[in-house]
Parts: structure tokens; C-alpha cells; sequence
């Protein structure tokens, strides 16, 4: 096919969560030839259960300030509370994000202020949102979604293009249906940051580590 497996490789080990970008806009050709890779992602009888609403400029901004007036306002969110070793995961990312932030464990203002960061989507210059039909819940949707998502990052490294996927700037469904007409039978799933990386940016210098394959792996008949 001509397919050159090593880059698929390279783009795999060498995808990772941007979350300090440049302002520097992305051009929407470039945004385009990113989902168009995208949507080749596999779904369940190829249903394709996704759309895709793609924010930029003034309309971004006005996501961003009233996802952190509904955050000032309830300082209630969704946040799955991990436990055993998916919680020891987690706390070994935000100690490396934290250090390289200079935010110290008892610092509410700067720990408060990264949070408002995710809100914002981490101040990329465009967010991609993920919705899909209220008909599919229930269905294999979200995992096919997840998919998408994972292709649509992988792609973007092609036009050196940073991702972050991430749920807090969708938090609030009315913000995001209220700019962007989204219909009522839509629910939004997910938001990717995208936009070009400001690699110095302290927390772009994250390296997270992977569990050994054998220690998550059972080999059967071999």
C-alpha cells in the first residue's frame, strides 16, 4: 500500500498533551486535511456516530469567559475520583506538571489558576468539540469517538500541530450549544485543544511513562 509504518510509529510514540500553545491561528485548510484523516477512525458497523463542531476566533473567546463565570459560579465540576494504581497514575502526572509549574502543594491561587487553564482550553487558539445523536447512547458510540479523537491528534502532527484532549472546556453543554448551535438532540462528549505548541511552556516538557506491556498483558496459547 505504500504506507510508511515507521512514521506511524514516530507519530505514535511521539503524540503527547500540548497544553501551553502559541496564539499564531491555524489555517482551516489545515484544520480540514486534519479531520479529513481523522474521520478514516474505525466505528462499530461504520455508523461514523460523530460531528464535529470546529471554534476559533470571537467565538472560542466567549466560550472560554463563560465556562469560567459557570466555574466561579458553582466551583462544581465533573471529576472522576480514581482509585489504587489509576490514582497513584494520576497523582505521578500532576506532581510532574506541578513541579514544572513552580505550584506548590498548598498554593489554592496557582493550583486554581491551572485549573481555569483546562476551561479554557489551555488557551489553544481553536477547540475541536465532539458531539454524537442522544439516539446512539447506550450504543458503542463513545468508544468510537475515542477513536476519532486518537486519530485526529496523530494526524495533526503532520502540520506540527499540538493536541490536548480534554473534557473541561465542554463541561457546560448549554455554554458550548448556546455559541455554537449545537441542536438539543446533540450531547457533547469531548474537546480537543489544538494549535501549535509553545514549547516553552513548563508544562510542555511533561513526560508521561507507560505501563510495560507484560505487566498489563495476558498471554494465552503461546
Amino acid at each position: 500500500m505504500g504506507v510508511n509504518f515507521l512514521d506511524i510509529y514516530d507519530a505514535i510514540y511521539n503524540r503527547k498533551s500540548i497544553r501551553g500553545f502559541k496564539p499564531d491561528p491555524v489555517p482551516k485548510e489545515v484544520i480540514k486535511d486534519v479531520l479529513q484523516a481523522g474521520v478514516q477512525a474505525p466505528s462499530a458497523m461504520n455508523t461514523q456516530p460523530w460531528e464535529l463542531t470546529v471554534v476559533t476566533g470571537d467565538t472560542l473567546e466567549k466560550i472560554k469567559e463563560e465556562n469560567l463565570k459557570n466555574l466561579a459560579a458553582t466551583e462544581e465540576f465533573f471529576d472522576y475520583k480514581y482509585e489504587g494504581i489509576y490514582r497513584e497514575r494520576q497523582v505521578k502526572l500532576a506532581k510532574q506538571l506541578f513541579q514544572l509549574m513552580g505550584i506548590s502543594r498548598d498554593d489554592k491561587e496557582k493550583r486554581n489558576e491551572w485549573l481555569k487553564r483546562g476551561f479554557r482550553f489551555f488557551d489553544a487558539p481553536v477547540a475541536i468539540i465532539i458531539s454524537m445523536d442522544m439516539s446512539m447512547e447506550g450504543s458503542w458510540a463513545v468508544f468510537d469517538i475515542g477513536c476519532l479523537a486518537q486519530t485526529i491528534c496523530l494526524a495533526a502532527l503532520k502540520h506540527e500541530l499540538g493536541t490536548c484532549i480534554e473534557v473541561q472546556g465542554v463541561t457546560y453543554e448549554k455554554v458550548i450549544k448556546k455559541y455554537t448551535g449545537l441542536p438539543g438532540s446533540q450531547n457533547v462528549i469531548m474537546g480537543i485543544a489544538l494549535g501549535y505548541p509553545d514549547w516553552e511552556f513548563p508544562a510542555n516538557k511533561v513526560e508521561s511513562t507507560r505501563e510495560d506491556v507484560d505487566n498489563i498483558t495476558r498471554w494465552m496459547g503461546f
